[in-house]
């Protein structure tokens, strides 16, 4: 066994290593609400529910924003005349004049 692994004075380096995780994303996440002094003070038992409110919050904010840019997609692939049997009509064309270059 190495020194690194001896806990009987300290905490493991991968308990250690998700603490640190944990304090970052709070931080991170809670958009300056919180200072590292007091996540790093607060009882484990309201980090990990600090830390759980704002994944939920994020997750559901990530799956609203989804549902909004499909949402989007549809509207505009409806808006070109797109359907789920037949694809996208092409609405450019190609111009009606012709105009040669000027020779130097």
């Amino acid at each position: 066994m190495s020194n690194l692994e001896l806990t009987f004075f300290g905490l493991t380096l991968s308990y250690r290593t998700h603490m640190f995780n944990q304090i970052h994303e709070i931080l991170f996440y809670g958009q300056g609400g919180y200072n590292y002094d007091v996540v790093y003070n607060m009882p484990i038992w309201l980090r990990k529910f600090t830390f759980n409110k704002l994944k939920d919050y994020n997750n559901k904010v990530n799956n609203q924003e989804s549902e909004d840019n499909v949402q989007k997609s549809i509207a505009a692939m409806k808006s070109v005349g797109a359907t789920k049997d037949k694809p996208p009509i092409n609405k450019i064309s190609p111009p009606t004049y012709v105009t040669k270059a000027s020779k130097k």
